[in-house]
C-alpha cells in the first residue's frame, strides 16, 4: 500500500512516502524550490517521493492532507483579512488544496483530511514506537486548536482536550520573538539561544501575558497582543509593561533583551511543566509524545523530561508544519488497514535526495573543477578530512540522503574541531553569517555520550538540551550557561559520519565536532551538489566533501566564485511570494 502525506499552504509544505508502512522518503519543498519557508503545494517534493518509492501516481492508494481546510476557513474569517494579505483571497476557498491536489498533482484516487493538531499528535505517537504515550501538541495555531492534549495506545491517537485561538503559547513565543526585532515564525528559535546571556529579571512581566486556567486551559491577556488585527504581533501595552520600546530589527542587542529572552523562556518553561503534570494526571503512561512547533524548543524538551513527571519523552524531529505530513500519511494508513504502519521508533530522518559519486564527478568534470578523488578509498578520504579539520578549516560536508526536517544530522551538514576558541565566532561572522550569540551543536559518537554531557540516552535529533560535562573544553559548542544540544551519532544510522567522528576522535582523543546546518543565513538547507558549491561560494568555507570528493577552496581557479555563484541560479531564490510580514503571524 503506497500513501503519500501532503503538509501545505502555511508555514513550509512538505511530503513523505509510506509504502507498505515503511517510511520511504520525505522532503520540503523549499530544498527544491530554494525559497525559504516555501509553503506552495510540494510539487517537487511529491516527485521525488514517487521516483524515490519506483512508483507512478497510479500506483497511490490514498493522498492524506494534514489538516481540515473547512474548519481552518472558519477561523480566518472569524480572525479577519490581515494588514498587507493577498487582495487575491484564495484562502477564501476552502477546497483549494484538494482542487490543487487533483489539478496540479494529477491525482485522481482517495484523499484523505486530517485535522492539524491530530496530525501533529500522530507524527509524534504513531513513530515513538511506544505502544501507549501521552501526547502534548502546542504550536501557533491549527484549525482552531493551540494547544491539545491526547493519548495513543497501539494505532489509535485520540485528542480529548484543547486550548483554542488566540490563546496560544506558540503566539506569545512569536510575540516576544517580534518585539526583540526577531523575524516571526521562522526566528523563534533565536529568543531560545539569546536566553541563557540574560537574568529572569521581567518573569512578572512575562506572566501578566498569560493566565492558568483549570486543567489543561491558559488564555493571554489579550490587550498586549494585535497579532488579530494589527501589523505586528503586540500592542503599546506590552512595550509599556517592559519599560522599553521594541527592538529595531539588524539592530544592538542589548542586556535589557536577553533579559526578556531569559524571562520568555523561564515563563514558557514552566506553563509546559504544569501542563505536562496535568496530562500525566489524565493519561496513565510513563510515556510523552510532543509536537507542533514549540516542540522544537530544544531547552524546554530538556526541562520537562528532567523536571516532569513522565519518565521518557519522544519529538519527532520535524516537529512543526513540515512534518506533519508525516501524520497524515500514518493515519491514513491506520485508516485504510486498521493497523498502525509501525511499532518501531523512527531510527532516522535521512529520507531525501541523495547523489552517487559517479554523477559527482560529472558535475565536477562538467565545471572543470578541480579535486581530489576518494573513490574506493573511504578511510583515506575521512583521514583527509580530519586533516582539515585539525588545521581549523571549516568543512561543508554533502553525504547520502538529505535529512527530513529543520536539523542537519551529518548529511548536509557543515563541520569544525569543537576544541577552537574562536570557531563559534568564525562560522557566525564569515559561513553563517548571522548573529554572534548564536550556538552550534555537537554530533558525538553515541558510545561516548554519557562520558561528555548528561545525557544518558539517545538522542539522534538535537532535540534537547543538557549541561556539558567533558573534560575536553569544548568552547565551539557550549553555550554561554554550559549547555549544548548534542546530536549522539550511531554507526547503524548513519556509517560515514560516525567513520569520520570515530577518525576525529583517535586523532584528537575529541568524540565530537561541531555540526550545523550546511546554508548561509536566509536559504535553505543545500539539497544538491550544485546547493553545497554555491553555498561555498557565498561563505568563507574551507573545503566542500562531497561523496568521496574534496574540493579545497585554495585550489579553485581564480575565476571559481562567481561561477560557482551562479550554478543552478533560479529567480525562486529568495522569500516567499505574497509574504505578509515578518513582524506578524501569518494565519493565511
Amino acid at each position: 500500500m503506497n500513501v503519500v502525506g501532503i503538509s501545505a499552504y502555511y508555514h513550509e509544505a512538505s511530503c513523505c512516502l509510506l509504502r507498505d508502512g515503511e517510511l520511504i522518503a520525505a522532503a520540503a519543498e523549499e530544498r527544491f524550490s530554494r525559497i525559504k519557508h516555501d509553503s506552495s503545494l510540494p510539487l517537487a517534493a511529491f516527485r521525488f517521493c514517487l521516483e524515490a518509492g519506483g512508483i507512478g501516481i497510479q500506483d497511490l492508494h490514498c493522498i492524506a492532507y494534514y489538516e481540515l481546510p473547512a474548519r481552518k476557513l472558519s477561523r480566518q474569517l472569524w480572525t479577519g483579512m490581515p494588514v498587507g494579505g493577498d487582495p487575491s483571497l484564495p484562502w477564501l476557498d476552502a477546497q483549494r488544496p484538494e482542487l490543487e491536489i487533483r489539478e496540479r498533482l494529477g491525482y485522481e484516487g482517495p484523499i484523505e483530511l486530517f485535522d492539524h493538531h491530530l496530525s501533529h499528535a500522530a507524527s509524534s505517537f504513531l513513530y515513538s514506537g511506544f505502544e501507549d504515550a501521552a501526547i502534548l501538541t502546542v504550536d501557533g495555531v491549527g484549525e482552531w486548536a493551540t494547544t491539545s492534549y491526547g493519548r495513543g495506545n497501539g494505532a489509535r491517537v485520540e485528542l480529548f482536550e484543547q486550548v483554542d485561538f488566540p490563546n496560544s503559547l506558540g503566539l506569545l513565543y512569536s510575540t516576544i520573538t517580534g518585539y526583540l526585532g526577531f523575524r516571526v515564525n521562522s526566528a523563534e528559535y533565536k529568543v531560545m539561544g539569546l536566553a541563557p546571556y540574560g537574568e529572569p529579571r521581567y518573569v512578572d512581566q512575562v506572566r501578566e501575558l498569560i493566565t492558568e486556567g483549570p486543567d489543561g486551559q491558559y488564555a493571554l491577556s489579550m490587550r498586549y497582543f494585535d497579532f488579530l488585527r494589527e501589523s505586528r504581533m503586540f500592542s503599546d501595552a506590552l512595550a509599556e509593561l517592559f519599560g522599553t520600546p521594541p527592538r529595531a530589527p539588524e539592530s544592538e542587542i542589548l542586556p535589557f533583551h536577553h533579559d526578556v529572552a531569559r524571562s520568555m523562556q523561564v515563563v514558557l518553561e514552566e506553563v509546559l511543566l504544569a501542563k505536562a503534570q496535568y496530562l500525566r494526571s489524565k493519561v496513565d503512561s510513563p510515556n510523552l509524545c510532543m509536537a507542533g512547533g514549540v516542540a522544537l524548543n530544544c531547552v524546554a524538551n530538556g526541562r520537562v523530561l528532567r523536571d516532569g513527571p513522565f519518565e521518557r519523552l519522544f519529538v519527532q524531529p520535524a516537529a512543526g508544519d513540515s512534518g506533519a505530513c508525516l501524520g497524515a500519511a500514518a493515519l491514513a494508513h491506520a485508516k485504510l488497514t486498521g493497523r498502525r504502519h509501525s511499532g518501531e521508533r523512527l531510527a532516522h530522518v535521512y529520507l531525501g535526495p541523495s547523489y552517487s559519486s559517479e554523477r559527482v564527478a560529472d558535475i565536477l568534470a562538467d565545471m572543470e573543477l578541480p579535486a581530489l578523488d576518494f573513490r574506493g578509498r573511504e578511510a583515506e578520504l575521512l583521514e583527509a578530512v580530519v586533516d582539515r579539520l585539525v588545521a581549523g578549516q571549516v568543512i561543508g560536508w554533502f553525504q547520502g540522503a538529505m535529512e527530513f526536517g529543520p536539523r542537519a544530522l551529518g548529511a548536509r551538514s557543515i563541520i569544525a574541531d569543537p576544541r577552537v576558541a574562536d570557531m563559534r565566532e568564525r562560522l557566525n561572522q564569515l559561513v553563517k553569517k548571522r548573529e554572534a550569540f548564536r550556538p552550534f551543536a555537537p554530533s558525538v559518537l553515541e558510545e561516548q555520550a554519557e562520558k561528555h554531557f548528561a545525557l544518558d540516552h539517545r538522542s539522534p535529533f538535537m532535540l534537547e538540551t543538557c549541561q556539558v560535562t567533558s573534560e575536553i573544553d569544548v568552547p565551539a559548542v557550549t553555550h554561554v550557561d554550559r549547555s549544548a544540544r548534542p546530536q549522539t551519532v550511531s554507526a547503524s544510522d548513519n556509517p560515514r559520519y560516525w567513520a569520520l567522528i570515530d577518525a576525529f576522535h583517535r586523532r584528537t582523543g575529541c568524540p565530537m565536532i561541531v555540526n550545523t546546518s550546511f546554508n548561509v543565513r536566509k536559504e535553505p538547507i543545500v539539497c544538491t551538489p550544485d546547493d553545497a558549491l554555491r553555498c561555498m561560494a557565498n561563505s568563507d568555507i574551507d573545503a566542500v566533501v562531497l561523496e568521496d570528493f574534496i574540493v579545497d577552496r585554495g585550489a579553485l581557479p581564480a575565476e571559481w566564485r562567481p561561477l560557482l555563484r551562479s550554478l543552478n541560479y533560479s529567480p525562486m531564490v529568495g522569500e516567499a511570494p505574497g509574504e505578509i510580514s515578518p513582524t506578524i503571524y501569518s494565519f493565511f
